[in-house]
């Protein structure tokens, strides 16, 4: 059975990758991924706030603070002696690199071009294969319009491909007001592929000291069905790779996906839930449904209820809506 894909230029042996998580912290856990099934991996994200914060705050106590005895202040230690996030994130790339056979994507969050630029450009030269862009901006602004949102990623990307060489793919929120026109010029302006979608962690109250809190809910298999449809609607209309994430748990979510036209699958939360044999178990329900079903490859399997190809495009429009609704009947003893 070929379960080989074509994802950002690269051949998979499968189309399982693991996204951004805490698991690529560890060699151990990637090579557990790796020996899983993974057919690439995806490094957490590396923020660019967080390592200019650190870095500010070594400026402030190492190179500001004043000891009032200049015979004591050559005993300081020197800034070089300490590495920031991004030198510990470099050497966890090439440490990957160096210990796994499937490719490595770096995965940056960043909030100034000149970061992105500067963090890209060291990520490519560490050894990433590629590079995905979380770029996580929640539109809180109201004087900031939906076209100038989109502008900002197309500028950002514009400027990165100028810089790197390696693939750029492109991690998207579904808050976009015409997502298939934002794919079509993300396209037109280099990106190799994107992942769908970009799963906006909200924060919670907590009603009894009435503040905010920051509380991490894993994704349910409902939540792929967004993906779903739009990788349907995508497939056959874009050059790009099309990743899938989010809310993948079962073997049934991921074949779904791929019937989309998806030509990877991210896990993320079933792999924190269950550790990386879970990874194996989803690989092997794909492989036993397509062969009870007489697919011999993924490529037999891929688009295949995509919007080009049902006998009812609409389906994947405002029809779906009204046949949802039109659906719904009270259970037994149910009163109206």
């Amino acid at each position: 059975m070929d379960l080989t894909t074509q994802y950002l230029g690269m051949q998979l042996k499968n189309p399982f990758v693991p996204s951004a998580s805490p698991l690529s912290r560890s060699i151990e856990d990637a090579k557990r991924l790796e020996d899983a099934g993974a057919a690439a991996i995806i490094m957490y994200s590396l923020f660019e706030e967080a390592v200019t914060a650190e870095e500010e705050t070594m400026v402030r106590f190492l190179h500001h603070q004043d000891t009032g005895f200049a015979e004591a202040e050559r005993f300081l230690p020197d800034h070089y002696d300490f590495s920031n996030g991004q030198e510990r994130y470099l050497e966890n790339l090439r440490d990957l690199k160096a210990s796994l056979d499937i490719p490595v994507i770096a995965s940056l969050n960043g909030t100034t071009p000149g970061g992105w630029i500067s963090h890209a450009e060291e990520m490519e030269r560490a050894g990433a294969d590629a590079l995905e862009l979380n770029i996580y901006q929640v539109a809180a602004d109201t004087d900031i319009s939906g076209s100038e949102i989109e502008q900002r990623y197309i500028e950002l990307l514009t400027q990165l491909k100028q810089q790197v060489s390696i693939p750029i793919n492109m991690k998207l929120s579904p808050a976009f007001s015409s997502m298939a026109n934002m794919v079509k010029r993300l396209e037109l302006a280099g990106a190799a592929g994107v992942a769908l979608f970009n799963r906006f962690y909200q924060p919670d109250i907590n009603i009894d000291n009435l503040r905010l809190c920051a509380c991490l809910h894993t994704s349910t298999s409902a939540e792929a069905l967004l993906a779903m449809r739009w990788i349907a609607i995508l497939h056959g209309r874009t050059s790009l790779s099309l990743g899938a994430t989010g809310g993948v748990h079962t073997s049934e979510d991921a074949i779904k996906l791929l019937l989309a036209g998806a030509d990877v699958v991210h896990l993320c939360s079933l792999l924190l839930e269950q550790g990386p044999s879970a990874m194996t178990t989803v690989l092997a329900g794909v492989e036993a449904w397509m062969e009870e079903k007489g697919f011999e490859s993924i490529e037999d399997i891929r688009g295949r209820v995509s919007q080009i190809a049902v006998a009812d495009p609409s389906e994947f429009e405002r029809v779906n809506y009204v046949h949802i609704l039109d659906s719904f009947s009270h259970n037994p003893g149910v009163r109206g």
